[in-house]
């Protein structure tokens, strides 16, 4: 009988010594970010959502979505008040903030200008005056620039070249093809695309941010390994950026 009693407590006990980690694992996530058509839509629509969703879901996290403008979003991770902004470079923002070893996008970074100029490349876009949006610290990934300043948003983008008071706008292609929509000659202006740069979720560096960077980084690793992302790049159309058989950090 003493046996019986021993196997009945022991079984009881067994579900409470599951491993710390899953334990601690919180049950929703505040993510954050600037509205960027198709991909971070305020309707909760987009490529950007649907990764976040695919990775924290069936982990059984629930996703809680919010738009607002990009520095906003950054500074609200760092107070803490949201978990995790979406669409941060690599080490990007240097206080109050926890980046996973996984990237789980890449962005195209490419510059606008008038077709007439000279041709732009990596290697000379340096000898040109630069503009890109407040926030994206673009001084950090792209090399030699010497003439650059910050503007408050894409409006005017267009005027802004044709006037020549900048000689080129930095920013991911599809958001200077957006622009681009709205030229009334397109064929005026040209995007040259000038490298790749790997995207991030950057968490609050907080106890809860710390659990779900971790859990980001394992349902990557899974979510790669068994391809189960690649349809949702399709379905929006945009490029896969993970190579076969990846293990860690950049696409």
């Amino acid at each position: 009988m003493r046996c019986v009693w021993l196997g009945i407590l022991l079984g009881l006990l067994i579900p409470s010594l599951a491993p710390a980690g899953d334990a601690t694992v919180p049950t929703r996530i505040r993510v954050v970010s600037e509205v960027w058509a198709r991909y971070t839509e305020p309707d909760g629509s987009g490529l950007g959502w649907d990764l976040v969703r695919a990775v924290f879901g069936p982990a059984g996290v629930r996703v809680e979505a919010y738009s607002v403008p990009y520095t906003r979003a950054v500074g609200l991770v760092q107070r803490g008040e949201m978990d995790a902004w979406v669409g941060s470079y690599a080490d990007e923002v240097r206080s109050g903030v926890l980046y996973p070893r996984w990237a789980y996008d890449a962005d195209q970074i490419c510059a606008l200008g008038l077709a007439e100029q000279p041709e732009v490349r990596l290697d000379n876009l340096g000898s040109f005056h630069l503009a890109w949006l407040r926030g994206y610290a673009y001084e950090r990934y792209l090399p030699n620039l010497k003439h650059y300043r910050v503007i408050q948003r894409r409006d005017g983008i267009l005027s802004m070249l044709t006037l020549r008071h900048a000689d080129l706008f930095i920013d991911a292609r599809p958001e200077l093809e957006d622009v681009l929509v709205h030229a009334r000659d397109p064929s005026a202006f040209r995007v040259s695309c000038l490298t790749t740069l790997p995207l991030y979720l950057g968490f609050a560096d907080t106890a809860k941010g710390k659990a779900l960077a971790h859990l980001f980084d394992r349902r990557m690793e899974e979510l790669v390994a068994s391809g189960e992302l690649r349809p949702i790049f399709e379905r929006w159309h945009y490029p896969y950026p993970f190579q076969e058989g990846a293990h860690a950090t950049t696409p």
